[in-house]
């Protein structure tokens, strides 16, 4: 608008990701422990992955919970979007809700197992003091589940509890 030129490099993203944050109950959270590459390290998030071609993004989401925590959820709800870096790269990730779980375990491709690590919604101060919680778009993911929770978008019931289905890989809690 004022008349200077510049040359612009843009990253061209793809088909987009998902970021989903399961909850097997109303206090619960699920996070995964896994390595994470750019930080040369190991981290905790909640389950994510590319959308593959082909599919929708709650297909992806609950794709992507059974392939790295081993559950299926039977009510996913799409959160928001988010862009990382919007002023060159091209690419968004959709935060998706995953309540309402049960155990299913699909193949994914990750090269070790991932460790899933309840953590309770009441102590979201203490995951964000933590060293290894640092993925703005899981912080993000936080703010969006505590605003929709607000609006009185409560959990249903759960058939299994916690316990039983994530005994056998988890973690107790921080």
């Amino acid at each position: 608008s004022n008349g200077n030129r510049r040359c612009f490099e843009r990253i061209i993203g793809g088909r987009g990701s998902v970021l989903v944050v399961p909850m097997p109950d109303a206090r619960t959270l699920l996070l995964a422990r896994e390595y994470a590459a750019g930080t040369d390290r190991y981290e905790l998030g909640f389950p994510k992955g590319i959308v593959e071609p082909g599919e929708d993004l709650l297909e992806a989401a609950g794709r992507e919970i059974r392939e790295e925590i081993g559950c299926g959820a039977r009510d996913l709800r799409l959160l928001h979007k988010v862009s990382l870096a919007p002023g060159y790269i091209q690419h968004e990730t959709h935060l998706v809700l995953a309540r309402d779980l049960y155990r299913e375990r699909a193949q994914g491709d990750e090269p070790e197992p991932i460790e899933v690590v309840p953590w309770d919604l009441g102590k979201l101060d203490a995951l964000l003091e933590r060293d290894d919680f640092t993925e703005a778009r899981s912080i993000a993911a936080l703010f969006l589940i505590k605003r929709f929770l607000g609006r009185g978008e409560g959990v249903p019931a759960q058939s299994p509890t916690p316990e039983i289905l994530f005994s056998p890989q988890s973690t107790t809690m921080d």
